[in-house]
């Protein structure tokens, strides 16, 4: 077979999902190896919020996957995933205990906050009330002692608690000693011709390609496919989609499983919302949309920061609820519509309008990414933006969205809107689409910004089909032997996903896939 490497255990991806697949492997004696293709490490993972979802009851968290997972994922699967997240409080902490990381839950987050002061205040459930939403809660690193993550990971620009999950995980690895490769794409799997079995990968060493023997198995934790255009386009409906971060998720394991007759799942399922494109053609990533704190549908009089702006269509026309109880997860679909008649996607860019008491709110944009030498920070005042063309200024509304590129007709329905609009906000409720009352605020105060927001994804949540135990089935149903899946590179969730489970299923998919790997007796090939 002409291996120049030999392991016990190979895992694909350096985010949550392959450092804790790496760290179960080692931990059953395994000799480890991750290979990452970015320069740098982390991943998706240290861009996120960095808040694990747990559960405290396993069966009503089976019943709230079930629910959210609408028939699209098998029982046993969403079994494995609701009881190791009422694990995963206790392995947070375990995994902790490497550099003294102060955890603490959202149960103890809020013990700590007043309902009716802090509008950042998270519910002690999970997003939608669905069976058994109090199961859930979120656990956080707050704090490393010592740790200064703009030093440490200069390149990472995400949420504050994002690189402070991912340094745990990372110090872990390093503890064990786990070898990790980085600026190494994983290319293809090689396997036996008879009998169709994992040996090892090729992978794309600079200057030359190296195979490496996997002795037990390979963990494809390589996220999804948020920067493979071609990809994006057969299974998304709406064009384009924007990608928020992850140049590197090209969707190479989900190929790589593909190559060997590998179903798929889930595959138009994404987590996003709508974001601005750089007007600078090199950034090359979606910008997304002030992130709001979520809400629980039945409580929309709790939300009490105003959201600066709303969203009109290519005709001037509102047509959404530019506040949803999980915007950064749903909003990306209403901007998918297809136009039969005009045969186009007419919300999708939609043109977000604010004005200048608006723009002084606070930044409108959170750029986010993990590459070295591509940090983009939105200014405080948004002026920054205004002037380098993101944002688009002007005296009148009529004047904005001529410059926005609206036609006649298009612009006089959009003044209306506007004027619609802010005969809601005085009534104090949305009866077009029922955004929360504490977010609304009127659109009145000249000059008037605007913008063209797209459909931007976060992550996608597609690929390989696997079984409770993490081995991705061929398209018959029947496992690929040695190969396993870890995070969202084919993930549990299908029809609704909920905040920090994508997180949380890094963990215990890693844990499962990990721990199984390793347990594989070593192959024959030498």
């Amino acid at each position: 077979m002409g291996f120049d490497e030999t392991w016990d255990v190979i895992v694909v991806g350096f985010g949550h999902a392959g450092g804790i697949s790496a760290i179960n492997a080692a931990d059953q004696g395994a000799r480890t190896l991750v290979v990452e293709k970015s320069p740098v490490p982390g991943g998706l993972s240290i861009c996120s919020y960095g808040a694990v979802r747990s559960a405290r009851d396993r069966e009503g968290a089976y019943d709230y996957l079930t629910a959210t997972c609408a028939g699209r994922t098998p029982a046993a699967v969403l079994r494995t995933l609701a009881d190791g997240m009422c694990e995963l409080e206790a392995y947070v902490r375990e995994l902790a205990r490497v550099n003294g990381a102060v955890i603490e839950t959202s149960i103890e987050q809020n013990a700590k906050a007043e309902a009716a002061t802090d509008p950042y205040r998270r519910r002690i459930s999970a997003n939608y009330p669905l069976p058994g939403t109090e199961s859930f809660y979120h656990t956080s690193v707050i704090d490393v002692p010592g740790f200064d993550a703009r030093a440490e990971y200069p390149w990472a620009n995400g949420a504050p608690n994002g690189p402070k999950l991912f340094k745990v995980v990372h110090d872990n690895v390093a503890r064990r000693g786990i070898e990790v490769r980085l600026a190494t794409p994983a290319q293809r799997l090689v396997t036996d011709p008879a009998t169709r079995e994992v040996l090892g990968i090729e992978v794309g060493a600079p200057g030359a390609t190296r195979r490496l023997r996997a002795r037990r198995g390979v963990v494809l934790a390589c996220g999804g496919f948020e920067a493979n255009g071609a990809m994006k386009q057969q299974f998304f409906e709406g064009q384009p989609v924007l990608n928020a971060a992850a140049r590197c998720n090209e969707g190479d394991g989900i190929r790589m499983a593909q190559a060997l007759g590998a179903g798929l799942w889930h595959m138009w399922h994404v987590h996003g919302a709508y974001g601005f494109r750089h007007t600078d053609p090199s950034y090359p990533y979606g910008i997304r949309a002030k992130r709001f704190p979520d809400w629980f549908p039945g409580e929309s009089d709790r939300p009490r920061l105003p959201m600066a702006w709303i969203l009109l269509d290519r005709f001037g026309r509102r047509f959404m609820s530019e506040y949803q109880p999980y915007s950064q997860d749903t909003c990306i679909r209403p901007l998918m519509q297809l136009d039969p008649v005009t045969q186009s996607f007419p919300r999708n860019p939609a043109f977000l309008v604010c004005d200048e008491a608006g723009r002084r709110l606070y930044p409108l944009g959170k750029p986010t990414s993990n590459d070295p030498g591509i940090r983009y920070e939105w200014s405080e005042d948004n002026l920054r933006e205004v002037d380098n063309g993101i944002l688009t200024r002007a005296a009148t509304l009529e004047e904005l969205f001529e410059r926005l590129g609206l036609d006649a007709d298009a612009v006089r329905a959009g003044v209306a809107s506007i004027a619609r609009w802010n005969t809601l906000c005085a009534a104090g409720r949305d009866e077009d689409f029922g955004r929360p009352p504490g977010s609304m605020r009127p659109i009145i105060e000249p000059p008037f910004i605007g913008a063209p927001v797209h459909a931007t994804l976060s992550n996608t949540q597609g690929g390989p089909v696997h079984d409770e135990h993490s081995r991705i089935l061929d398209v018959w149903g029947e496992p690929i032997p040695r190969l396993y899946a870890a995070g969202e590179m084919g993930s549990a969730f299908g029809h609704l996903y909920f905040s920090g489970a994508n997180i949380a299923e890094c963990f215990v998919t890693g844990r499962v896939a990990g721990s199984a790997v390793a347990r594989e007796a070593a192959g024959a090939w030498a």
